[in-house]
Parts: structure tokens; sequence; C-alpha cells
């Protein structure tokens, strides 16, 4: 729920709350992103959907607001379990989020990932990082802090 709500209103919320507000997504079929398995379990996460799903955050963020009106999807973060990090476990949920978001009528991506120069702990780059979504073909549109451009994808 992070991603959906403005971040003086997650601060004050309960992870119940949390837990509760973002099964109800699901249950109304909206689903919020995908999900990586292995044998059955799964391991990782990317949060993918239209940019209108994360309005609240994004719309107020001085940082992360649109650059323009264009409807675009947000692929706003990874979760990878610790014991499957450094397999390549966020670029398969990268390279799926393009494809299901192509799938569902996207039209142009983005994302806002760490640059990671010099060393990052896991917990800073949980957006991605830059050389990534380069790897994708995703291009910087846009920077307002200096470790965190807005990235895009356009989908033919």
């Amino acid at each position: 729920m992070h991603w959906r709500l403005r971040h003086k209103d997650f601060k004050k919320r309960r992870n119940v709350t949390n837990r509760s507000d973002f099964k109800k997504i699901v249950e109304k079929n909206r689903q919020p992103g995908l999900l990586a398995y292995v044998k059955g379990q799964p391991i990782g996460w990317c949060s993918i959907a239209p940019r209108r799903e994360f309005n609240e955050r994004i719309t107020h963020s001085q940082v992360f607001k649109p650059v323009d009106d264009k409807p675009v999807w947000s692929i706003l973060c990874f979760y990878v379990h610790k014991d499957f990090r450094k397999r390549g476990i966020a670029k398969k949920l990268l390279k799926a989020s393009i494809e299901y978001a192509s799938a569902h009528g996207a039209k142009t991506l983005e994302a806002f990932p760490k640059d990671a120069t010099g060393k990052t702990s896991d917990a800073e780059v949980y957006t991605g990082t830059v050389s990534l979504f380069q790897e994708f073909n995703f291009i910087e549109v846009h920077r307002r802090h200096p470790k965190r451009p807005i990235m895009r994808y356009e989908i033919n």
C-alpha cells in the first residue's frame, strides 16, 4: 500500500490495515502486480499497474509527480526473497511486467529506479536500478532528484 497512499497517510497506518486493503484490491481483480514462483512458492514480486492506481502517492510527490498527462503504467517496486537474490529474478519480473502491460493495452511504461552508483544495499534498490531498466531499453525522460530518474519504455 506504500505506493497507493500519500506518504503522510501511509505512515499513520498499521500493517494489518494495509494487508486488508491490499487484499480488497486483489479481490476486486485489479491485479496489482506480478509474482515469481519457484517450485510453487512465491519468491519475488513486482508492482505494476496503470499510474492512476498510484495517483495519491505519485501526484503529491515532488520527485515522482507525472511529467505529462500520458496514460502510463508504472513499475514501482520489486521484492526478491533473500535466498533468491542475484539470480536474475528482477530481470525476469521486469520482462514479464513489460509483456503483461502490453497484453493489457499499455503503450508506455514508467519507472523510478535508484541511480545506484557506488555501493548500495538491497533495501535501497527496491524500485530497481537504472542499469536494470536500461537493459530493457527504458530511457530517462526526467530527473527531479539526483538519484531518482523517471524512466520510460514505449511499447510498439
